[in-house]
C-alpha cells in the first residue's frame, strides 16, 4: 500500500538542510504517511487523520 502513495516534500524542508520531510495523504485521508525524504527506504510514521491535523495545528500555532 504505501509503494503507491504520492509524497510531497514539507514547504518547511529546505533544500541544503539536514531537516527534510515528506507526506503522504492516501485518497481516503485515513493514515497521514511520513518519512525522511533523504532516507526514504527508512522509517515511516503513519498517524490517524485526527492525530495528524492536532499535530498540524499545534505547529502552526508554535511556528507562526
Amino acid at each position: 500500500m504505501t509503494s503507491t502513495l504520492e509524497w510531497f516534500k514539507s514547504s518547511y524542508s529546505g533544500n541544503e538542510g539536514p531537516d527534510c520531510v515528506e507526506v503522504a495523504i492516501p485518497p481516503t485521508h485515513a493514515t497521514i504517511h511520513v518519512r525522511d525524504s533523504k532516507n526514504r527506504d527508512g522509517a515511516r510514521l503513519a498517524f490517524a487523520e485526527g492525530a495528524w491535523a492536532q499535530f498540524v495545528t499545534f505547529a502552526r500555532h508554535r511556528n507562526p
